[in-house]
């Protein structure tokens, strides 16, 4: 991931936010993520902590963030922990953040080499009586690898077990759910970078390329920006339309299919989402344009109904009785089988199975819970769709939005969604 610098202050702020919700007398703790091994030798390229760099701008591996606003010490109140750079490193890794550097990207005036965190730590502990550790509890992950947070978990309760632990996450997760100024700029930047890579993908699709060569175009339109994909890319022609999370993205795509691009840049560290379905032959049939007006007028309405005070999964129950009605056009629901449908068993759900929102931000699906409402500030995906397994195909759309006090902004309403101005974009070679 390469590096879009944002202001110190926006991580100041951030810290501050968190300080004011935490206990008195409490310490909290935040640590780099792991550079992750492969096979041999080899390991993947470091992806930084997201609560971490949300509190400090910092990218850098083997960093910790300690905040303890009421330690005695005033100097120990707000405490960056990062490695310490010498003439190995430099040559074998290349540069490390001086002190100087660290403070300039976090804001954090006392910065310390990371071989001084266990003492501190100690005796901070022993000063104050909550501390506040983090852990990833999003509720679809599946933490399955022991990560850095883990074991400084297991350590910490060994070492210290009679103080009184709180979970980060919930504080974590309220406050990065509602998006500053700083970030909605650089969500639209993500997005716009996105905006770029389609209109390179509809100039050069054609019958006859294969799947991989469009998420090529996407790539190369991406890195040479400094942007990375913001997740696997799905780029799904033909029957492959109707698998969700397809990503063997190595198919023939054919004259008269179309082709489903579930595909967003990553700038820095935010992150936007973007899926489009476009004709490989530059044309929509007659059918697959009556399905695809069908889920464009209940993304427009979907947007319009990302307001406050609801929770998204009142989104996705409004979105399922639009894409009832609209299956019952198109023929593709009986009104007898309204009729027999439960709550549990809804006739829609073999045409439109998943959620219609979600929120982003340093994460794809960045972190919330479902009780959580609404409010102005959020960013979130509007993506209704409608599959029919028994016709080879599949329409999916989908943007990101910001919700505001007097209604949405799409980050990507300048980008081509529909019927005509696909087809224009298409066949302007």
């Amino acid at each position: 991931m390469k590096a879009v610098p944002l202001p110190s202050a926006l991580f100041t702020l951030n810290r501050e936010r968190l300080v004011s919700k935490l206990l008195p007398r409490s310490l909290a703790v935040f640590n780099a993520n792991d550079i992750m091994p492969t096979n041999a030798d080899g390991s993947l390229g470091h992806l930084q902590n997201a609560d971490l760099y949300y509190l400090t701008g910092v990218h850098q591996e083997e960093t910790i963030l300690l905040l303890a606003p009421d330690a005695f010490d005033p100097k120990h109140r707000e405490i960056l922990f990062v490695r310490q750079p010498n003439e190995h490193l430099a040559i074998w890794e290349g540069h490390k953040l001086t002190k100087d550097q660290a403070t300039g990207i976090s804001g954090v005036k006392n910065v310390k080499w990371i071989s001084e965190f266990p003492a501190i730590f100690r005796s901070l502990a022993c000063e104050l009586e909550n501390i506040y550790l983090n852990t990833n509890e999003h509720q679809r992950a599946d933490v399955t690898v022991e990560t850095r947070d883990g074991r400084f978990i297991r350590d910490c309760q060994k070492s210290f077990p009679l103080h009184r632990y709180q979970r980060l996450a919930p504080l974590m997760h309220e406050l990065r759910v509602v998006k500053s100024t700083y970030e909605i700029d650089a969500i639209q930047a993500a997005c716009d970078l996105t905006g770029k890579g389609f209109e390179r993908v509809c100039k050069f699709l054609r019958p006859g390329v294969n799947e991989a060569e469009v998420e090529a175009e996407f790539a190369h339109e991406f890195i040479r920006h400094k942007g990375q994909f913001a997740y696997n890319p799905i780029v799904a022609s033909g029957a492959n339309n109707n698998i969700l999370h397809y990503n063997q993205n190595d198919q023939i795509c054919k004259k008269g299919d179309l082709l489903l691009v579930d595909v967003a840049a990553g700038l820095g560290n935010y992150m936007s989402d973007l899926t489009r379905t476009i004709p490989v032959s530059g044309r929509f049939s007659r059918r697959q344009k009556q399905v695809y007006n069908a889920v464009l007028r209940i993304f427009r309405a979907q947007v319009a109904a990302c307001i406050p005070g609801k929770t998204t999964k009142d989104l996705r129950v409004e979105c399922e009785e639009l894409t009832t009605r609209e299956c019952v056009d198109l023929g593709l629901i009986k009104p007898a089988q309204l009729k027999k449908q439960t709550p549990d068993n809804l006739a829609v759900r073999p045409f439109f199975m998943h959620g219609v929102s979600h929120p982003l931000g340093l994460d794809v699906h960045d972190v919330t819970y479902n009780h959580l409402k609404i409010s102005p500030g959020w960013v979130l995906t509007v993506e209704p769709a409608i599959y029919i397994q028994q016709e080879g195909f599949g329409v999916r759309i989908e943007n990101t939005v910001v919700v505001t006090e007097s209604g949405q902004v799409d980050f990507m309403a300048n980008i081509p969604v529909e019927v005509d101005e696909i087809e224009a974009l298409m066949n302007r070679k």
